[in-house]
């Protein structure tokens, strides 16, 4: 190979590495300013916001609010900020206006407990707050906290009207009835990171009016029971509702009506499609339908004891008489009555 040759190859040689390198650097400075851009972060304090949509009356528990990094201009006193607030004191509190998931929480959007028309932020929109007395047995071990959906069972015991048995049963009349308080709490305790169960007397519901005169005659009628609903029940009982078309959508509704329409509707409690058991159900040895309430009728010594039944002759009647005998008539035949000084006997007259 001449001199030549050799001098064009290595030039040519520089050239493309010089190329490669001016390049490289071409790439590395277009794709430096989108790796900025998708590294930058709000600077700032982090503020309490909605996990999920929130509507009015919403108890706030533990993973329905958390705290997020917020851009410090847009930060306002009304926000809670970690480090200042204590969020054990937000658990159990109340939602007063609604808030949209990603929306921070205001202190004046919510009401504590102990605050004035607390209960009353509680409810939803024409419903009713009821208390029921409940106990270790009928309040599922103390397992039921505020904010958790509950089904309500009646148990009574039937009397016949005669000597028969009675029945015995135990009906599902509400279903999906969210619980307000247990006593005078409407929060849940927290204890190293645990939720501490507790015994409680009470229960305060909420119900339609219609439900709350239910549960006012249950009381009187036989024992209340509470029944812990999952929280998978709302979802799929709602899947059910839209499918068969008892809950229609709202036709143009934006994405958040939507999920809190469909929010409300699982929430909401109903009366419908209750189911019951009875002893017989349970038990061979109980009765399965309900006894009669009217007494048999009273039954003729003759249906008894057959036709040949003898009814009991009548008292003989005697007629008085200053005489010493006097003729008796009886059902038998006729006697006479002898007066021997004080002493009166009565003497069959015929006969064999």
């Amino acid at each position: 190979m001449d001199k030549k040759k050799l001098m064009l190859l290595l030039g040519a040689l520089v050239i493309a590495i010089g190329t490669a390198m001016a390049a490289r650097s071409l790439f590395i400075g277009a794709s430096a300013p989108t790796a900025d851009a998708a590294s930058q972060v709000p600077k700032g304090p982090k503020v309490l916001v909605a996990q999920r949509a929130l509507p009015v009356g919403t108890i706030v528990t533990a993973d329905s609010v958390a705290f997020q990094l917020w851009p410090k201009e847009m930060v306002q006193d009304a926000y809670f900020i970690d480090g200042e607030a204590d969020m054990n004191k937000l658990l159990g509190t109340v939602v007063r206006y609604p808030i949209t998931a990603g929306q921070p929480v205001t202190q004046g959007g919510l009401v504590a407990p102990g605050d004035r028309g607390f209960l009353a932020a509680a409810l939803g929109a024409g419903m009713r707050a009821v208390t029921i007395p409940v106990s270790a047995k009928t309040g599922v071990g103390g397992f039921v906290f505020p904010g958790d959906h509950v089904d309500l069972l009646l148990t009574q015991t039937v009397p016949a009207a005669d000597t028969g048995q009675p029945l015995k049963a135990t009906e599902t009349f509400l279903r999906n009835v969210r619980v307000l308080a247990t006593d005078q709490s409407t929060e849940t305790t927290v204890e190293e990171g645990k939720t501490v169960v507790r015994a409680f007397q009470t229960v305060t519901l909420e119900v339609t009016p219609k439900m709350a005169e239910k549960i006012q005659v249950a009381e009187t009628v036989g024992t209340l029971s509470l029944a812990l609903r999952s929280l998978a029940d709302n979802q799929g009982e709602l899947d059910q509702a839209i499918a068969s078309g008892t809950v229609k959508v709202p036709v143009g509704a934006t994405k958040d009506q939507e999920a809190k329409f469909l929010a409300d509707a699982a929430n909401r409690p109903t009366d419908a499609g209750t189911t019951f058991v009875t002893g017989g159900d349970v038990s061979r040895f109980q009765r399965r339908s309900a006894p009669s309430q009217e007494p048999k009728p009273l039954q003729s010594m003759s249906s008894l004891y057959g036709q040949n039944y003898n009814r009991p002759s009548p008292m003989p009647s005697y007629s008085r008489s200053s005489g010493a005998v006097t003729s008796v008539s009886t059902g038998s035949g006729n006697v006479v009555r002898v007066t021997r000084g004080k002493t009166t006997t009565a003497e069959p007259v015929g006969g064999n």
